[in-house]
C-alpha cells in the first residue's frame, strides 16, 4: 500500500543515533516557548476559555486580550524571578498594537520567532503568494521591532501548507517547529536545502492541555514534572529537548501561574543537569555539529 507521504524527512529511530552533548556539557535542553498573539474583534479564528471552537464575540476577544494586558506581564514577573530565559512566537500585528511589548523582550535578551501576522488566520490555505507575502510581512515587522531578523518560525495553529518549508527557507529562516516529530533537532528538505527542525511540544503546551483537555493548573504543573522528570532520566542515553509552551492569557492566570511557578521552581533545582536555552540558540549549536550527528544531515552540502 502506498500512502501519501511528505518527502521531508527520512525515517530515523532516536535510539540508532550518534550520542553528543549540549555546549555546557549536559544531555537535557529546557526551552521555554511562549506564544504571544493578537486577534481580529468579532471575526477570524481564536480560541475561547471554555474551548476551541469559540463564538467570535466580545467575550473570548477580551479574554484573549488580557494575555496581553496583564498575563504576559505576569509570566515575565515569575521567568525573572527564576532566570529563566525565554523565547516568545510573536504574532507581527501585535508589536504595532502593544508597543510595550518588544522593548520588554529585547530587555530580557529573548528571542523572537515568527508567528505570522495574527492568530485570526492561518496560512495554510493560502496560494504560495498569499503565503509567501504573509511569512515575508512577517519577518519585516519582528525585525524592525527586535532589532534582527528572526531565523525560525511557529505558523499559528501550527499550521502549514505544501510550500511552507520551501517559502521559510527562500525567505531567510533557519529552522522551524510546526514538525512535532521528535525529541531532538533534525534536518528536512526544502526546495532552497535543508532547514532545521526544533522540537516544540503539542503535549507540554498549556492550550491543549487547559482549553481542549481541561486539565487544571495543577494538573498541568504535574504533566510539566512528569515529563522533565522522565526526560532527565531518558537524557542518560541521549541529548533531548524539553519544551514548555506557554500562552499568557492561559498561563498568565494567577491561578494558573501558581503551580506552574512552583513547578518550575522545583524543576531548576536540577538546574546545574541541564542547558536552559532558547530555540535558536539549539538550532545554532544543532547546525554546527558534525555531519551525520543530526538526523538528515545527508541533506548538508
Amino acid at each position: 500500500m502506498k500512502l501519501p507521504r511528505h518527502g521531508r524527512y527520512a525515517h530515523s529511530a532516536i535510539k540508532d543515533r550518534p550520542t553528543y552533548e549540549w555546549p555546557n556539557g549536559t544531555r537535557l535542553a529546557l526551552t521555554i516557548c511562549n506564544n504571544i498573539e493578537h486577534f481580529a474583534y468579532r471575526a477570524g479564528l481564536g480560541s475561547d476559555s471554555t474551548g476551541l471552537s469559540a463564538v467570535q464575540n466580545q467575550r473570548p476577544y477580551a479574554w484573549r486580550d488580557y494575555g496581553n494586558r496583564v498575563g504576559l506581564w505576569n509570566m515575565l514577573e515569575v521567568l525573572d524571578e527564576l532566570g529563566v530565559p525565554s523565547a516568545h512566537n510573536v504574532n507581527a500585528a501585535v508589536l504595532e498594537a502593544c508597543p510595550e511589548i518588544a522593548p520588554a523582550l529585547r530587555a530580557r535578551g529573548d528571542e523572537f520567532i515568527g508567528h505570522g501576522r495574527s492568530n485570526s488566520e492561518r496560512q495554510d490555505g493560502l496560494w504560495e503568494e498569499d503565503e509567501r507575502r504573509l511569512i515575508a510581512e512577517s519577518r519585516d515587522v519582528l525585525a524592525r521591532h527586535a532589532g534582527t531578523s528572526p531565523k525560525g518560525w511557529l505558523g499559528p495553529y501550527i499550521a502549514q501548507s505544501t510550500v511552507t518549508l520551501d517559502l521559510l527557507k527562500e525567505e531567510g529562516f533557519d529552522y522551524v517547529m510546526d514538525w512535532p516529530a521528535d525529541d531532538q533537532p533534525f534536518w528536512m528538505a526544502t526546495r532552497a536545502g535543508p532547514i532545521l527542525s526544533v522540537p516544540y511540544s503539542v503535549e507540554v503546551n498549556d492550550s491543549p492541555a487547559m482549553i481542549a483537555r481541561h486539565h487544571t493548573g495543577r494538573q498541568f504543573a504535574e504533566f510539566i514534572e512528569d515529563q522533565f522528570a522522565m526526560m532527565l532520566a531518558q537524557s542518560a542515553k541521549r541529548p533531548l529537548v524539553c519544551s514548555i509552551v506557554l500562552h499568557p492569557f492561559i498561563i498568565g492566570q494567577p491561578s494558573r501561574l501558581k503551580p506552574f511557578r512552583d513547578a518550575l521552581a522545583r524543576i531548576l533545582d536540577q538546574r546545574a543537569k541541564l542547558w536552559l536555552a532558547r530555540p535558536g540558540e539549539i538550532a545554532r549549536y544543532a547546525a554546527e555539529l558534525p555531519k551525520g550527528v543530526v538526523p538528515g544531515s545527508e541533506l548538508l552540502p
